[in-house]
């Protein structure tokens, strides 16, 4: 694929970077209780520990400081997570061997099934976790293709675009799939004010970033919109602003970036007190601690 983020010209001199999953769409919830963890049950061989194995994934999927983990640094951590469990442990599950699964997770530049594709050719590997990892992620897009539709985006999402869009160029940023974030902007007409779709297969949010503003915005003409740690570090890591969209509180904070937070970004005045109170409200909103520790 064609990496569009080099080469896109800007037509404004700030750029606003937005995830797509839990943030455009409410579509989290969905995603993780009904395509990723059904699909994590069937590959890894979780039943006979599931109702286990499914509060681990919606925790950390969900509603803790790892909310937006990227699936297979996720699925290595819910993994263990799920193994350290006494219930888990007295009904005899073993933990798979996730050593070079976790390995390419921590050094591969691109966190995508593809690359897992490109590195087990390359290497020829015959680790079963390898090639459980290329599975699982094969048959969680099936279930994204076939259950997640006909979704809206959140309220005021439309308004807010439509007038950002006015002012800056707008990049989605996300983990997701490149043909799961055309078809979803697509199919609810919010391309139009896009510039640029960046998934999974343009490498992290923190390198989209990197390379979406490299020679063309200065680094306090960039705002990153997410609903999720990760998205807060990414912005971080290239010295960018942040805007949280709040899990459970999603259409208040739409609601108040169109009322309030877009036109501060446009003059200057977000970054400061009035950023760092965005931040504070969004973290208080995810757990640190899971509810059976």
């Amino acid at each position: 694929m064609t990496d569009l983020l080099k080469d896109f010209v800007p037509k404004h001199d700030l750029l606003v970077c937005i995830d797509s999953d839990g943030t455009v769409f409410d579509n989290m919830e969905l995603k993780h209780k009904e395509c990723f963890c059904p699909a994590a049950v069937n590959v890894w061989k979780l039943q006979a520990v599931s109702k286990y194995f499914r509060e681990v994934w919606e925790f950390y999927n969900l509603y803790a400081r790892t909310r937006g983990i990227n699936r297979f640094p996720g699925i290595v951590k819910c993994l263990e997570e799920n193994a350290k469990r006494p219930e888990v442990k007295e009904r005899g599950y073993v933990l798979p061997d996730l050593t070079e699964l976790k390995k390419w997770t921590e050094e591969t530049p691109v966190l995508g099934c593809g690359a897992l594709e490109a590195y087990a050719e390359k290497t020829g590997t015959k680790d079963p976790a390898i090639h459980q990892a290329i599975a699982w992620s094969h048959e969680v897009d099936a279930n994204v293709r076939r259950i997640v539709h006909d979704l809206p985006p959140l309220p005021y999402v439309r308004e807010t675009l439509e007038k950002i869009s006015a002012f800056a160029d707008i990049v989605i940023v996300s983990a997701a799939t490149h043909d799961a974030l055309e078809r979803e902007w697509i199919a609810n007409d919010l391309v139009r004010y896009v510039t640029v779709t960046a998934g999974q297969e343009l490498g992290s949010k923190a390198e989209c970033i990197r390379k979406s503003m490299e020679g063309k915005y200065a680094a306090d003409h960039v705002l990153m919109i997410g609903d999720a740690p990760g998205d807060y570090e990414s912005a971080e890591k290239n010295g960018v602003m942040f805007y949280p969209i709040i899990p459970g509180q999603e259409s208040a904070s739409w609601k108040q970036l169109y009322a309030e937070s877009a036109e501060r970004f446009r003059d200057g005045s977000y970054a400061g007190a009035y950023m760092d109170e965005q931040v504070r409200s969004f973290f208080d909103a995810l757990a640190e601690k899971a509810p059976w520790e």
